[in-house]
């Protein structure tokens, strides 16, 4: 049986979500979808990016990724609002509720975007293009924004077609309307195809996707090597993976932040690891792995990243030695530049439940493991703030300028809003 899949993507995501949230719960009149907005990040605390806009501050030429400064520059009238991640989950989960209502086998690929394999579920939907239609409509009805719905035989084909014209569309891309509907596409816009890859395309005289798929293959792999291939493959539908409806286990583990100050010391630097590896330590706990390498990445303030990892002799979770690991990493990298960012990153992911007890051990890891899940489990009753280590006090010198004591991730302040304070149209 050819495979049916539907790719659902939600229209400006960030935006779409906080607008119907402002405009159902909050009483808001103004629609931000239908006027220049967008969400952007604190401008104080170095995440002033703009991470979602609407349609009409797209037409001014603002674009997603680049600064509030910049955009406020093309549109002085931009209304700008605060990312609230509390309130994009939940409106993630509602939408991946609805589509489980449809088939079993939906693949959730980012928060605003999921696969699903329809394929068993025509005779009960009908068939794609009107099952298509009913969920889209069913969402914009039920949850309140709008969504394009890509329709095709694999995955790779039907998020070509959710890209195509938006919003609150349903568009189809069989293979027998590649031709016609993907190959007159900029080779750019061919999923995989990065700017150092495109610029390789142009380089030899490809600029169409139409024009990669009737390429030598032999000569893409002179050129790109085994990326040359697939990318020949994407150009004429090729995609054989399969909707996932449990996510792989994690190969590896990270976490890092912008810090909102030049980092010129390594005793601030490493009370920004500690922060790091409070979280990444109870991630590890929270999916009973352990990780065997630890890497510390270092983004200085002229943007020049470098990196530097460590080798554990026994897998671990334990958030001490993370921290004691990144620490060395850190002192063995950092050449004393001032730094913007930092993170943590970790690889050789095991489920190991027993520990090798080295002879000249003179740390109680025992005792440690049990402080650690006694401390995940009073945090996971009472919030992350009902324990903290004294180093991130405000009385301490150190801990005032690191106010958060388990960094990286989604931003604390990005989190949440307090709508009292926000000015609701």
């Amino acid at each position: 049986m050819e495979r049916t899949i539907f790719h659902v993507d939600v229209n400006s995501a960030f935006l779409s979500w906080e607008a119907v949230y402002r405009m159902k719960h909050l009483g808001g009149r103004l629609d931000l979808r239908t006027v220049s907005s967008a969400v952007g990040g604190d401008v104080t605390r170095r995440h002033g990016i703009i991470l979602a806009k609407s349609i009409p501050a797209r037409a001014c030429g603002i674009k997603t990724g680049e600064t509030v400064f910049s955009a406020l520059k093309k549109c002085p009238e931009l209304v700008l609002v605060p990312p609230n991640y509390n309130l994009y989950q939940r409106s993630s989960d509602a939408l991946i509720r609805l589509l489980k209502e449809y088939t079993p086998l939906v693949e959730q690929y980012s928060i605003d975007e999921a696969y699903m394999d329809m394929t068993e579920s025509t005779a009960l939907f009908g068939p794609p293009e009107v099952a298509a239609e009913t969920i889209r409509e069913r969402i914009l009805q039920e949850l309140g924004f709008t969504v394009n719905i890509g329709v095709a035989q694999n995955k790779l084909l039907a998020k070509m077609a959710s890209d195509f014209k938006k919003p609150n569309r349903v568009h189809t891309l069989w293979k027998e309307q590649i031709p016609v509907k993907m190959w007159p596409l900029p080779v750019s816009e061919l999923f995989f195809i990065g700017r150092a890859t495109y610029r390789k395309l142009k380089g030899i005289g490809i600029t169409t996707i139409g024009e990669l798929a009737q390429s030598d293959p032999d000569i893409l792999r002179r050129h790109l090597g085994k990326q040359g291939e697939v990318i020949w493959g994407f150009a004429n539908g090729v995609d054989l993976s399969a909707v996932e409806a449990e996510a792989p286990p994690n190969k590896g583990y990270g976490n890092s932040t912008t810090v909102a100050f030049d980092v010129c010391d390594a005793e601030t630097a490493k009370l920004v690891l500690l922060s790091l590896a409070e979280t990444l330590g109870a991630r590890l706990r929270k999916d009973g792995v352990k990780i065997g390498v630890v890497a510390v990445g270092i983004r200085d303030y002229l943007f020049e990243y470098h990196s530097h990892q460590i080798s554990l002799e026994t897998p671990t979770n334990i958030t001490r030695e993370l921290y004691e690991a990144a620490c060395r990493a850190f002192d063995e990298a950092w050449d004393k530049t001032p730094v913007r960012h930092l993170g943590i990153h970790t690889s050789h992911v095991s489920s190991e439940e027993s520990r090798q007890i080295g002879l000249f051990d003179r740390m109680d890891y025992e005792k440690l493991e049990r402080m650690d899940k006694a401390v995940d489990e009073i945090r996971r009753r009472f919030g992350n703030d009902a324990v903290k280590r004294a180093a991130f006090l405000p009385e301490h010198p150190e801990g005032a300028a690191v106010h958060d004591h388990m960094g990286g991730g989604i931003a604390r302040e990005k989190r949440t809003v307090d709508y009292s304070r926000q000015e609701v149209f």
